[in-house]
């Protein structure tokens, strides 16, 4: 299944920008739509972590999914992000999915409860029963609170046909490669960490769910796919290009430091829902600084 979808190289997952006014600025959301497709990446990622999915309500996911398919018209894949805690809710909203101009879903592990491993499993598994579309899987145990464990991936990968991937974001090199040396012939292994892309590539994954491709999509898409021929001498100059940048944008959490280089190109406000803030003077003055010179 995995095959029949153009999944491979960088996916963005967006962020979603804000009027002064708190509102949805779909306005904005367009226009980093273009900016994204202009950037040449391979796919668009809608409702994920760096979307501030949890603060936008049931319409709101509604009207942002709207106008990125509406703005995108067909010309890459789009992957929704749907996920959560409770089980039953998250079926529940994957059978009544509309699932027009979307190729898949990514699906993260459920936070907060911390289940044991046959927990993420069995949560995965009625997952897969629901959902009308394949599945990536997503592990973010710094966000989640719980690993999902390589043995746990693969007994997923390989008992259901309809998951076709994870993103990983465990931030263990050796938990990747552990996947990947044991993964089924077409499971896509996407790094959930802009800074582990380039050696997960050389490792064997399928490139990555930016986040800092929403401002670099360019460079950062070039980055994946100088990685992915193995031409490393390129892949290496725009990994040392873009280093510091990525710390500084994940300096005070995500995605305030991406909606600020954003602010600065001109993209969309840096505004962001309680109970997260802008980034620091000290920390807007540098990044603003490092924008201007990237460009």
């Amino acid at each position: 299944m995995a095959a029949e979808l153009n999944l491979k190289g960088t996916g963005v997952a967006m962020v979603t920008p804000f009027n002064a006014n708190g509102q949805v600025d779909l306005a904005g959301l367009e226009r980093l739509t273009e900016h994204l497709i202009d950037g040449r990446v391979e796919y668009l990622v809608v409702m994920g972590t760096t979307g501030e999915s949890v603060t936008l309500s049931k319409e709101e996911k509604k009207s942002v999914l709207k106008a990125v398919l509406a703005t995108n018209a067909g010309r890459i894949p789009v992957v929704l992000g749907v996920g959560g805690n409770n089980t039953a809710e998250v079926c529940q909203e994957l059978r009544q999915l509309d699932t027009t101009g979307l190729s898949a879903i990514l699906s993260v592990s459920p936070a907060y409860n911390k289940p044991t491993q046959d927990g993420i499993y069995a949560h995965y598994r009625a997952v897969s029963e629901a959902s009308p579309l394949p599945i990536i899987l997503y592990n973010v145990p710094g966000r989640t609170g719980s690993n999902m464990s390589a043995a746990t991936t693969l007994r997923l990968a390989h008992d259901f046909v309809n998951i076709i991937g994870i993103k990983e974001a465990s931030g263990s090199v050796e938990q990747c490669i552990d996947i990947l040396k044991r993964r089924p012939s077409d499971f896509l292994v996407i790094s959930g960490d802009d800074n582990l892309t380039l050696p997960l590539i050389a490792c064997g994954a399928d490139g990555v769910i930016s986040v800092v491709g929403n401002a670099f999509p360019r460079a950062f898409s070039d980055l994946t796919r100088a990685a992915m021929a193995n031409d490393l001498l390129v892949a290496r100059s725009l990994q040392y290009r873009l280093f510091d940048i990525i710390n500084m944008l994940f300096a005070e959490g995500n995605p305030g430091g991406v909606k600020c280089a954003l602010k600065e190109l001109g993209i969309c406000e840096e505004h962001m829902r309680l109970p997260l803030v802008p980034v620091s003077d000290t920390l807007r003055s540098k990044l603003t600084e490092y924008v201007r010179a990237f460009f």
